[in-house]
């Protein structure tokens, strides 16, 4: 696979932020740094006489010469695809290069609950996107091949680092919306283009590629899927993902739902981000019989909340999310210098565990994407619509999953363009602000990497030993010493993918 020729360059001018002079944006355009070198230079053709030879012959054993190169890298990239369903390691070090540890990459890395949605961002990653590229790609993957934990019909948070500029944006749906009695407005399609016309690099059709040939051509049952339609049942589910006797499908099954991708088509071509969400809402009325809302959803970006601290400045998304309460928790704690409680301080335990996911996006330059969703609970309210195969939330007006979401980013100094950044997301846990303190906690207790640390070049993890509290998992992943780093609690909960 040929790497992208041109560079990966955010934007760096956010609506709040003054304008500049056309000037001085053409002079910070071309000191931009490229994320993805071009190694297809042009050589010159005087080169090419292949020592003399006949003009004929030279073009022979050129081709012959490019075709030994072109089957070496597919072989090459045929092992490593082989390899990723255990994708928990890092890609193999390049010949005469050093090695590094599991999830350190030197380009840029993702980390999501499904493999195939971590390889599908790696690959907008290798095709020249930039981290909001690979992370929307593999928000809409897990759309499809994930029903139980996100989808069309969930809500999305979250928070983008943008390392040309140093601003942190975060991203909400706005408040729950009702659509009818006990199901909630879906917010997904409009939220995520809003994200990716704002700070995306790819066209928009290229990220609903790979998720609209998933949800058309089929997609492997996973296990956190299986074991998620046993414990739910499959009432209101069949026939998407159930057998012909009305059984759930078990790990290994492969599902299909092609009316998720004719939605996901017409997304394709949509120019804003309302109308991206507009053909999805009229067929979802026409199945409840109900008339299109007059008043779509309410995505917003927005500057990020910031907690100043002694190690540098804390980043979180504002209400309506958890983001608020992270921050007064984290205040509290710092300023009145008790020591960090270890173990896990007792958190609350509920019935039902909140249909969440998460995914974050890294590269070395230190831009960093975080997003989580939910439905509420487990497949949300249960209903799918026939049309759209796309599963409503129930979150509603006074449903309290935003409790649920508080992505955080750890910037190391404003000032230091190389400063260490530091990103932490987490889903599943009904109290995930307190197990979010308690982590950043200790890791602000850890102190900045020690000198020999640095001299590693990226082998050591900022943080070694991550933990989080309460039920669910703990993403982490920073931009350490020029390289992209990833780790998750449990370790092996979510597969990661990088270059």
């Amino acid at each position: 696979m040929e790497l992208a020729a041109e560079p990966v360059v955010y934007q760096k001018l956010l609506p709040w932020e003054p304008s500049l002079e056309l000037e001085e944006e053409e002079e910070e355009e071309e000191t931009s740094e490229m994320l993805v070198p071009n190694p297809w230079r042009h050589q010159d053709s005087s080169r090419n006489k292949a020592g003399g030879l006949p003009g004929t012959w030279a073009r022979v054993v050129a081709a012959l010469l490019l075709l030994a190169v072109g089957c070496s890298l597919a072989v090459r990239q045929l092992q490593n695809q082989g390899s990723s369903t255990g994708s928990l390691g890092s890609v193999a070090p390049p010949p005469g290069g050093h090695s590094h540890s599991s999830g350190v990459y030197h380009h840029g890395a993702i980390i999501s609950p499904a493999a195939t949605c971590s390889h599908l961002g790696r690959e907008l990653l290798v095709a020249g996107g930039n981290v909001v590229d690979a992370g929307v790609g593999a928000a809409l993957c897990l759309a499809v091949v994930h029903p139980h934990a996100t989808g069309l019909g969930a809500m999305f948070w979250g928070l983008f680092h943008n390392s040309s500029s140093g601003n942190s944006t975060a991203l909400t749906s706005g408040p729950a919306q009702t659509l009818a009695p006990g199901l909630g407005l879906p917010t997904a399609l409009p939220t995520l283009h809003l994200l990716h016309a704002r700070f995306g690099r790819l066209p928009w059709p290229r990220l609903l590629v790979g998720p609209t040939t998933l949800a058309q051509e089929g997609f492997l049952v996973d296990t956190p899927l299986a074991r998620a339609l046993v414990a739910r049942g499959t009432e209101g589910l069949c026939p998407l993902f159930c057998h012909a006797d009305g059984t759930p499908l078990g790990a290994g099954a492969r599902a299909t739902n092609p009316q998720l991708a004719a939605v996901l088509r017409r997304a394709a071509f949509a120019p804003t981000s309302d109308l991206a969400g507009d053909a999805l809402l009229s067929l979802l009325a026409g199945d409840l019989g109900l008339e299109v809302p007059s008043a779509g959803p309410r995505p917003a970006l927005e500057p990020a909340q910031q907690l100043p601290v002694p190690q540098g400045i804390l980043f979180t998304t504002p209400s309506p999310s958890a983001g608020p309460e992270l921050l007064a928790l984290l205040e509290a704690a710092l300023h009145s210098g008790v020591p960090i409680p270890d173990p896990c301080p007792p958190f609350l335990q509920t019935a039902v565990s909140p249909g969440s996911s998460a995914l974050a996006a890294v590269d070395s330059s230190g831009s960093v994407l975080l997003l989580t969703s939910s439905l509420n609970c487990s497949f949300g309210s249960a209903h799918l619509s026939p049309s759209t195969g796309v599963l409503l939330s129930n979150l509603v007006a006074k449903s309290t999953a935003s409790a649920w979401a508080c992505p955080l980013i750890l910037r190391g100094s404003l000032d230091d363009t190389e400063a260490d950044v530091l990103g932490l997301v987490a889903s599943g846990t009904p109290d995930v602000a307190r197990a979010m303190t308690h982590t950043i906690l200790r890791h602000l207790a850890a102190g900045p990497p020690t000198q020999a640390q640095h001299q590693h070049q990226g082998q050591q993890e900022p943080t070694q030993h991550p933990s989080t509290c309460g039920q669910g998992t703990l993403l982490q992943v920073a931009a350490h010493a020029e390289h992209a780093h990833v780790s998750s609690v449990p370790h092996d909960c979510c597969p990661f993918q990088g270059f």
